[in-house]
């Protein structure tokens, strides 16, 4: 079982890329399969959840290839619409595959998605919507079949603006007959990259970002070459751990404007954020201070970040309080930065973080992918040297993180 070995107390330095962001690469690859035509998606990094996708879309009968970082999907030889149980337990994206299966073949077989163990995550908007438009649904034994007839559009109303449920409608909403409305959809900037994705295919998509989308069913999808946009949660980890640091960084290839709800946090935590073109430098300030913040769905503030903030709040002057507001029980990493010296009480859904001056290095476990982002920010304070245990959750949406922060001046290990 992989390890990171970190010696901490190193400022960060130097500059780095984003990666394309994986929650916008594993539905642009369902989505792939609603053509017989080739489909480039460029600067794909082949991280732990995109390599499960690929394994998925395989078993399907669908060829995928690497060239470089850039992935080529051909469908035109797909034969196939169920997903065994052992790749969807995998990982929980595997669920955006039902939209695009029945969008193709009016039928679709699966069982309950996988994922990290950050609480309950049903898919019953997923569900709701796919009824809707006239699939029929069976749930029994832990397996989901649906069949569709004519898969027709309709007045799609969500309770929550889910992200997953959203694009799940929109892959189902391309090939549809007459037009599909999603309310209270979900604004995150990945649902905004599958409707480009999906336009420059030859499908009609509008109102991404907005509460409000619209498909227009068309006959027929074509091939495409697309680069995703940016990995907003990869980045702001890396800046999150300059600031943990005292440390000055630039990463390329981000959008501010896709996390400015992140950089405004780090302002307040006293570093300086400056923005040119494509390029986010941070310069860290003289100490850290505590900040508040309550996940929300976008454009407030991502729980995708909670955790590495936790990290950071628990090295910063005075009490942070961070409430959770998405996931139930996302706070799995609280114990282990408490091993390395935090103060933090969990209360329900929110967690009081009583800052110290710098952490101490300890053997711990990644429960989950950002819980295991956060163990790196804080090993990377800490004096002395962290084990990090478990890291296949980390390597589930990081591409070799180990390169990266040793690019920016840590001393940081993998071991297999």
């Amino acid at each position: 079982m992989a390890k990171y070995i970190i010696k901490g107390g190193i400022r960060l330095d130097g500059k780095i890329e984003a990666e394309s962001a994986k929650n916008a690469v594993l539905p642009l690859l369902a989505a792939s399969v609603l053509t017989d035509e080739e489909v480039i998606i460029k600067n794909c990094p082949p991280i732990l959840d995109v390599e499960s996708m690929i394994r998925i879309l395989k078993e399907l009968g669908v060829k995928v290839r690497y060239e470089g970082k850039n992935l080529i999907v051909n469908a035109s030889a797909m034969h196939g619409y169920t997903i065994p149980y052992s790749l969807s337990k995998e990982m929980r994206s595997s669920i955006f595959m039902l939209g695009a299966l029945i969008s193709r073949f009016k039928s679709a077989e699966a069982s309950y998605p996988g994922g990290c163990d950050i609480g309950l995550r049903p898919i019953d908007l997923h569900l709701h919507g796919l009824k809707q438009m006239g699939v029929k649904v069976d749930e029994a034994g832990g397996e989901i079949v649906c069949r569709a007839e004519r898969l027709k559009g309709g007045d799609i109303y969500f309770d929550f603006p889910s992200v997953g449920a959203t694009e799940n409608i929109i892959l189902a909403g391309v090939l549809a007959e007459g037009r599909t409305v999603i309310h209270n959809a979900a604004k995150e900037p990945e649902v905004e990259d599958l409707q480009h994705f999906l336009n420059t295919m030859g499908a009609r998509v509008s109102g991404a970002g907005t509460s409000v989308i619209v498909v227009d069913g068309v006959k027929k999808l074509h091939g495409t070459e697309y680069k995703p946009l940016f990995d907003r949660i990869e980045a702001g980890t890396y800046l999150v751990a300059a600031a943990a640091t005292g440390g000055e960084i630039e990463i390329s290839n981000c959008n501010a404007e896709k996390i400015s709800a992140l950089l405004h946090k780090l302002c307040d935590n006293t570093c300086k954020i400056t923005v040119k073109n494509d390029i986010i430098y941070l310069r860290s300030g003289n100490g850290r201070k505590s900040f508040n913040i309550e996940t929300l769905p976008y454009p407030g503030f991502p729980t995708d970040m909670q955790a590495q903030m936790v990290a950071l709040a628990a090295v910063s002057d005075g009490i942070s309080v961070i409430r959770e507001n998405i996931f139930e029980t996302r706070f799995k990493h609280v114990r282990e930065l408490n091993r390395m010296g935090a103060n933090i009480v969990v209360k329900d859904r929110v967690a009081i973080v009583s800052g110290v001056k710098q952490l101490a290095g300890a053997k711990v476990t990644a429960h989950d992918l950002r819980g295991g982002a956060a163990l790196i920010v804080a090993g990377l304070n800490a004096a002395g040297t962290t084990v990090i245990e478990d890291v296949r959750h980390v390597e589930r949406g990081y591409y070799m993180p180990e390169q990266k922060f040793r690019a920016l001046g840590a001393d940081f290990t993998r071991i297999d």
